[in-house]
């Protein structure tokens, strides 16, 4: 689209902030909620994005951004924004929960710009922070790029917080902070006053300039005729060629996540079932697929045309929308009491949950959940209940509910959302995906405020703490849940039972007892192990899994319950096996983070676990 004068070629894309709070309306645009996943997304998304064909490592296909930086989650929650908030984080969840996936973006992606926050961390707005911005990502990460202010941010922090006292100020501050380019008319407007009011030389104006006029470099923006460059051919004949629209339809089947399912549920049989009742506020719509920040599609197909398109159906909406302010419950009874299956498509849209918007609550919306479960009541056949949204909900009443057989939730999965559900549904493909995040209880909201940024539990005032490696309390689904149409086991081939750190003769922990050592370079080096898993599909439908690989490390330094250590998606055919290997780096792998944000490899017993299975590992000098 950049060939024919409709794109740049600076994507300000991923988000990789945590996905910390259910009820945060950008979640949607996020990996989730666990930190490596997130790094690991981070640094594959902008590879994808930046690497080029040609031979040139410092060359661009086009330039990625990792944004929000950091610790930003929330847009605007019972009266509090994200102009005005002030995020308060310890050393401890700033190292070890929201800096990772920025970290990995610059270190592991080489991505060209970073993006700073409209909130403030600690008291300072984050693009104002010269240790945030100079210090960490220039300084500690080496960012070969630029850094950008999220629109009008430097606008926000004078006219909004307060931060200075007059707009050049503001300008000063934010470039010296290491700010390179404004999104916005504010630089543009104060910089000059600034350099004459001698808040700032003319020196720290063109270390920015050059930051960015290095990235259109790189890009190929001043070698000539764009069509005559490696990519010059491509235009609009090649968005919508049928690879790319079957890349869309995979992607939704890979993202859909089977929560429950009774058996004899799914996947229905598209010649048993003669006729399917589709309900549901969600199970007709087109835009809601897309989510936001959203392309044009090349062409929807919704669940009702998906489903419609292997079986006959009935359909009503139930509601006039995802609000569900009057159920149409009769109506929909009857059309769920004669039909051989029940599909019900509901959930929420942009209008419940999106940017500068957070839910205060975790239930589906008016009186989706009465519909849901009249019309289990009233049907003849299986129900398979189908969420679209970005975020979780407490569905206890429909997972505790033996009337409603099946439920998959299926984000807002695109352009071809519809046939992917499908494909689920009816067994054309084999459910693998998995959550990326907690759902919790509708009683979390009342313990936990938005605003609290603290990961980990406090036993004194009964606050639970955050995600699946910190939260102490009840959840409707956790982080990797997520079901198969096949039953796959693993076994343990080969793991350490004791690992060394080797410490010079002359070092404290060996003459005094220590709870963990620093991960420092000369104990870390090579400092590694394998572990090997046979995992078997039991089942007859062949199917992806993923094998993911927990740790539960000694509790010091209040570590997390479990943190995940990696992850491998394997595809096998029914009753087949294959051997996943993992590699343990113990320094990067095995550490936590204490108190003061060091990273320490705790001494004692580990626990891994893959699935059910666990193995204890002796970390010691």
């Amino acid at each position: 689209m950049y060939n024919v004068g409709l794109a740049g070629l600076t994507y300000w894309s991923p988000n990789i902030n945590i996905f910390r709070d259910p009820r945060w309306g950008r979640g949607q645009e996020t990996p989730g909620e666990d930190p490596l996943l997130s790094s690991k997304y981070g640094s594959s998304y902008v590879k994808g994005l930046q690497q080029s064909d040609e031979d040139d490592p410092s060359r661009l296909k086009v330039a990625a951004c990792c944004k929000h930086y950091t610790a930003y989650d929330l847009d605007n929650w019972k009266g509090v924004d994200r102009y005005h908030f002030n995020a308060v984080v310890t050393q401890q969840d700033m190292d070890d929960t929201f800096q990772p996936p920025f970290k990995s973006c610059v270190i592991d992606g080489n991505v060209a710009s970073v993006m700073c926050s409209y909130n403030q961390v600690n008291g300072k707005p984050t693009c104002a922070d010269p240790d945030l911005l100079a210090g960490v990502i220039r300084g500690q990460w080496k960012l070969n790029g630029y850094i950008v202010s999220d629109c009008d941010s430097v606008d926000v922090f004078y006219n909004n917080q307060h931060y200075t006292k007059t707009p050049e100020e503001a300008a000063a501050k934010a470039i010296l902070a290491g700010l390179d380019l404004n999104c916005g008319s504010f630089l543009g407007q104060h910089t000059e006053a600034a350099v004459k009011a001698g808040l700032l030389n003319e020196l720290a104006i063109d270390k920015a300039v050059t930051n960015n006029f290095a990235t259109l470099m790189r890009l190929g923006f001043f070698d000539g005729d764009p069509s005559k460059q490696l990519y010059g051919k491509l235009g609009p004949k090649d968005v919508c060629t049928p690879e790319h629209q079957e890349l869309a339809r995979e992607a939704a089947r890979q993202g859909i996540v089977l929560l429950k399912n009774s058996a004899g549920s799914l996947p229905l049989s598209p010649t048993a079932i003669k006729t399917l009742a589709v309900i549901g506020p969600n199970a007709n719509v087109t835009k809601t697929m897309i989510g936001n920040y959203e392309g044009i599609p090349c062409k929807y197909t919704t669940p009702l045309q998906g489903l419609t398109a292997s079986v006959a159906t009935t359909y009503l909406p139930g509601c006039s929308n995802v609000a569900c302010g009057t159920a149409q419950v009769d109506d929909t009874k009857k059309i769920a009491a004669s039909a051989d299956a029940t599909v019900l498509v509901m959930g929420i849209d942009q209008s419940l949950e999106r940017e500068s918007f957070d839910r205060v609550d975790l239930i589906l919306p008016g009186q989706q959940p009465l519909l849901i479960t009249e019309v289990a009541k009233a049907a003849k056949g299986p129900v398979i209940l189908v969420i679209m949204s970005g975020g979780g909900f407490d569905i206890s009443f429909a997972k505790n509910n033996n009337k409603i057989t099946s439920i998959l939730w299926v984000g807002y999965p695109g352009e071809a959302g519809g046939a992917a559900i499908a494909d689920v549904i009816f067994g054309y493909y084999n459910p693998s995906g998995r959550l990326p995040m907690t759902w919790y209880p509708q009683s979390y909201v009342a313990k936990v405020p938005m605003t609290n940024m603290n990961m980990r539990p406090d036993p004194s005032n009964g606050y639970p703490g955050r995600t699946y490696r910190f939260y102490t309390g009840e959840t409707i689904y956790t982080f990797g849940d997520g079901l198969s149409y096949s039953k796959f086991s693993h076994q343990l081939v080969k793991a350490p039972q004791i690992v060394s750190i080797p410490l010079e003769e002359d070092h404290v922990c060996r003459s005094s007892e220590c709870k963990s050592v620093e991960a420092v370079e000369q104990s870390c080096k090579n400092l590694a192990f394998d572990i090997h898993l046979r995992v078997q599909n039991k089942g007859r439908y062949s199917g992806s899994h993923t094998v993911f690989l927990f740790s539960t490390p000694p509790s010091v330094h209040n570590s997390p319950q479990k943190h995940l250590l990696g992850f491998e998606k394997v595809s096998l055919t029914g009753k087949s096996m294959s051997l996943v290997r993992f590699k343990v780096d113990v320094c990067k792998d095995l550490s936590v983070v204490d108190e003061l944000g060091s990273r320490k490899v705790a001494l004692g017993q580990h626990v891994l676990h893959v699935g059910s299975l666990k193995h204890s590992l002796s970390v010691r000098i």
